[in-house]
């Protein structure tokens, strides 16, 4: 299984680019990610999407300025990131609050962010660009389903609990972990699986388990209108670019009301002189096909490149 895992690590750069495993302490546990390049380049703050991890990133990073560093975490209940306590919701707000959380352990003052699905800036003052992959910053829900949703979101919770105590982990070959993986994520191809898996798993006695708390696939019970959103995404102040993959993330939403939303999603951005492009792609183009996207993130970042770094020269900046 471990030869398996490292067969891919020749994606990784470690000739190439400084690489380093990131971990700090939580109420919790513990976050953990990677972190690239040099000490004190230029911050840049990578947040994987739903269900990945931050190995999400790794064929992407080495494409982009080598000078810059890239602080790639794993959010809770994600990759070797420590699962929230038992009873526990995950929602958005709080991944907000572990962002928060990681940008105080680094003293960072100003930076930018390159989110797949989720991130979002409620820290205005803090963010100079942000870059959107396949991701519109935001998922509205309509205002007439909150209450099915939430209450979804409560029940499920609570089966989940009750299968949990009834139930053993259960335990795969890798082989097998690496089909239910595609599976799941008809986007992803069979190289961007095995990179995913290298933090998606772990070893135990009889073969490997995944290593995401399985409560990340209950209905988040956090929800926000069109009108928060929007008010909401009124307030950012970097600059934002939205990459969009024509057989994306829209063609995923499991609640087709949504899809209603994206243009005045888009419309907002445009409005505030957010940059939108469309790329050939599904919803994983950053990992599958790096070189579709690499070129265009550079470029977007490099126009408000700052002369020197933001991160302080402290101990915790170098972590």
């Amino acid at each position: 299984i471990m030869q398996t895992l490292k067969g891919v690590r020749h994606l990784m750069t470690s000739a190439t680019m400084k690489q380093a495993e990131f971990k700090m302490p939580v109420p919790w546990g513990e976050i953990r990610g990677k972190v690239w390049g040099p000490d004190h380049g230029r911050p840049i703050l990578c947040l994987h999407g739903w269900a990945d991890n931050c190995g999400t990133f790794n064929t992407l990073i080495p494409l982009l300025p080598k000078e810059w560093k890239y602080v790639a975490v794993d959010m809770a209940g994600h990759g070797l990131s420590s699962h929230r306590p038992p009873g526990v919701f995950y929602s958005f707000p709080a991944y907000v609050a572990d962002i928060r959380r990681v940008i105080g352990a680094l003293q960072w003052k100003r930076f930018s962010i390159i989110g797949h699905s989720m991130g979002d800036a409620l820290y205005p003052e803090m963010v100079e660009s942000l870059v959107h992959l396949d991701s519109y910053g935001f998922l509205p829900t309509d205002a007439k389903e909150l209450h099915t949703v939430i209450r979804q979101g409560f029940e499920g919770m609570l089966e989940f609990e009750k299968k949990k105590d009834e139930k053993k982990e259960k335990v795969y070959t890798y082989e097998n972990a690496l089909k239910r993986l595609l599976a799941a994520n008809p986007s992803l191809s069979e190289q961007s699986a095995h990179i995913l898996l290298e933090r998606g798993l772990a070893q135990v006695e009889g073969g490997v388990v995944f290593t995401r708390d399985f409560r990340i696939n209950l209905r988040n019970v956090v929800r926000v209108s069109l009108e928060q959103s929007l008010e909401l995404q009124s307030r950012i102040q970097a600059r934002v670019l939205v990459v969009l993959a024509e057989q994306g993330f829209e063609k995923m939403f499991s609640e087709p009301q949504q899809k209603t939303f994206t243009t005045t999603l888009l419309q907002g951005y445009k409005d505030q002189s957010g940059m939108v492009v469309n790329v050939p792609g599904d919803h994983h183009v950053h990992l599958n096909t790096p070189e579709t996207v690499a070129q265009i993130v550079t470029d977007f970042l490099q126009q408000d490149a700052p002369s020197h770094s933001t991160a302080e020269d402290t101990p915790a900046a170098k972590l």
